[in-house]
């Protein structure tokens, strides 16, 4: 806890000794931090049109609470789908406005701050840019939330750190996504660091959310993974959802389906009584 001070023994905006009671972060009528667990549901990238509106009516249907999907993808290679850009940011807005649900997607450059908040409800900071400091200090100015994920090889520490700069900025609205860290485990995608869900809610009052799909890379895992966030402690979920996976311009191998995930939502909803939340 001491790590969390300033050199003046101020304590840091992110932490519990700065802010004892949980932050809630209020959008279009859903509370994350708050009873409820917030489902945040859609494909990896925004393909078109017909796909999104299909996805997100499953979706909502099904349970979930808020739309996401990339309009600029952040790719290993560069010959992978990058993204629609601006065309991906207003077909994502249009439906997530017909379907009534608040709309979460990946900021990559400031220089894109003005468009992507006119379009999208929430920002998400990618793992690659968690310590893209220049970002996070123009995103501390911005009266939207923040989405910030855990970088690939981030310690605690260095999360919260970089969750530091955005309060620091004025901009209190951030949500922190553990996404699991990379490891020399060659089966999944990153190992997903659950002990990090509660050791971050005990140092900080910002609320949790878990991205199973990041974490695992692989679709089978998504759901234990998602179970066992909510049992952990987080405050929401983050899954990749997908129509027809096989076909999906990026990140199909951990996409569930519709039929999946609306199974993942029956299991949880136990789990999320059972913690003193609520699902629905």
């Amino acid at each position: 806890m001491a790590r969390l001070q300033l050199k003046e023994g101020q304590a840091m905006l992110v932490s519990r000794a700065h802010q004892e009671e949980n932050s809630q972060i209020k959008i279009k009528g859903c509370v994350i931090g708050g009873e409820q667990i917030v489902v945040v549901a859609g494909p990896c990238a925004v393909e078109n049109e017909e796909i999104m509106k299909e996805t997100a009516f499953k979706v909502r249907g099904s349970g979930a609470h808020m739309l996401r999907a990339g309009a600029y993808k952040p790719r290993t290679s560069p010959y992978s789908f990058q993204g629609l850009g601006e065309q991906g940011l207003k077909i994502l807005a249009r439906v997530g406005e017909e379907m009534n649900m608040p709309v979460v997607t990946e900021i990559m450059d400031a220089e894109d701050i003005p468009a992507v908040s006119e379009y999208a409800d929430i920002l998400q900071v990618g793992a690659r840019n968690m310590q893209n400091f220049s970002l996070l200090k123009k995103l501390g100015k911005i009266n939207k939330p923040v989405v910030l994920k855990r970088g690939m090889s981030a310690t605690i520490e260095e999360w919260l750190m970089a969750a530091e700069y955005i309060l620091a900025g004025g901009n209190n609205q951030l949500i922190l996504c553990e996404r699991g860290i990379r490891s020399a485990e060659p089966w999944t995608r990153n190992t997903l660091d659950l002990a990090a869900v509660g050791m971050v809610k005990e140092l900080s009052h910002l609320p949790v959310l878990v991205d199973p799909s990041h974490a695992t890379g692989v679709r089978s895992l998504v759901a234990p993974m998602a179970r066992a966030a909510v049992a952990a402690g987080a405050d929401g979920i983050m899954v990749e959802v997908h129509p027809h996976p096989e076909k999906a311009l990026s990140d199909g191998d951990q996409s569930l389906t519709p039929k999946g995930f609306s199974q993942l939502m029956r299991e949880i909803e136990p789990l999320a009584r059972a913690m003193g939340r609520r699902l629905r």
